[in-house]
């Protein structure tokens, strides 16, 4: 994999269960992963979720349907100019979690965040030469002028809008010049998953019966896996309670 750093809603418990029970697992290989300390984070639903994790496979989508329609429109042009047949992308955050990123990306009860170890889930892609992955790179209209000098057709990939800076984005981009391809699925190690965090809009009485359908999907009882409280937090009220007393 080529790493160009050119820059710097409510859900049935039982069914979740039958999910668990059906899909498909995979045999479980016993893999040690030295874990570094920089995280990477993907922000999903627990559809996605439960994907990875029963088929311990991570999964590269097509980006002509994303919100941002600059940024599509980016890779689009990526597409034409390099003449290729496929462009698939998957996007995460480098940063904590924010707001922004839960009511963007993985709003509603179903929203997850799988923070992944850098390094184990960079090594998913390692050996295919039709990656590229790297952070993304943030400018101002203003910049658009002096860019035209120093950028490239290969930057494309890996520009967006500053109003998005807050997201701190690595992209993971994978092209084909032949095949026609809706999406692009690599095997990765479970164990580089450092915690998985549920909605903050979970249900309380969904979040256990979740954490236990995902222990079983991943065979991990030792998993991390929390519930934000990133709109409601006990001690962060507590202070509101007492201050001044």
């Amino acid at each position: 994999m080529e790493f160009s750093l050119f820059w710097g809603g409510a859900y049935d418990n039982s069914y979740i269960r039958r999910v668990a029970d059906s899909v498909c697992f995979l045999p479980k290989k016993l893999v040690r992963v030295e874990m570094s300390a920089e995280s990477l984070r993907r922000y999903t639903n627990l559809a996605a979720t439960i994907h990875l994790l029963s088929c311990r496979k991570i999964t590269l989508l097509d980006p002509s349907n994303w919100d941002d329609k600059n940024d599509a429109f980016f890779l689009a042009e990526y597409k034409r100019r390099k003449k290729v047949n496929t462009v698939l992308a998957l996007c995460f955050a480098k940063s904590p979690e924010t707001y922004h990123h839960w009511r963007v990306f993985s709003h509603g009860c179903d929203g997850v965040c799988i923070e992944f170890d850098k390094e184990a889930l960079t090594d998913a892609f390692s050996g295919d030469g039709r990656v590229t992955a790297d952070f993304v790179n943030y400018k101002k209209l203003n910049d658009l002028d002096s860019l035209m000098s120093g950028a490239s057709v290969d930057h494309l990939p890996f520009l967006k809008r500053y109003p998005f800076k807050d997201e701190h984005e690595f992209r993971v981009v994978f092209t084909d010049k032949r095949a026609r391809d809706e999406l692009k699925q690599y095997e990765i190690a479970l164990e580089g998953i450092k915690r998985i965090t549920l909605s903050p809009w979970m249900p309380k009485p969904f979040i256990e019966p979740v954490k236990d359908t995902i222990r079983k999907l991943a065979r991990q009882e030792s998993i991390q896996i929390y519930r934000s409280t990133l709109i409601e937090n006990e001690k962060w009220k507590s202070f509101a309670s007492h201050i001044g007393t």
